[in-house]
């Protein structure tokens, strides 16, 4: 089982990326996908959710009405498009599973320049 995340990287303040989280091992079709960040000396943190059905999404605070998490089954992948990012959105972003136990990609960095 493997979660491999990409897309980050260096943005200027009110622009955008997308990060893309890829599963192999497993099929993403039947699992909850979710995104987590952390800062420099900061304790990771939630940052949004996609259920399994894609009936349901969690954004935290922070994020919500600038971030769109999205999933494609058949590339057994899911989205996370950030858009309006701030400095403060600086951070690695880590994808997760919940599977037999929990499972986390390597993380990818995006830094966001004022």
């Amino acid at each position: 089982v493997q979660l491999q995340a990409s897309g980050g990287g260096l943005v200027q303040s009110g622009g955008s990326l997308r990060l893309s989280c890829t599963a192999s091992g497993f099929t993403l079709d039947y699992y909850a996908i979710g995104w987590f960040r952390q800062a420099p000396g900061k304790e990771r943190e939630g940052v949004s959710c996609i259920s399994y059905s894609d009936s349901s999404t969690y954004y935290a605070d922070s994020v919500k009405g600038r971030f769109t998490i999205s999933r494609d089954n058949a590339r057994n992948t899911v989205w996370l498009q950030m858009n309006s990012l701030k400095p403060e959105d600086t951070a690695v972003y880590y994808c997760y599973v919940n599977l037999t136990r929990a499972y986390w990609g390597q993380g990818t960095q995006v830094t966001v320049s004022s």
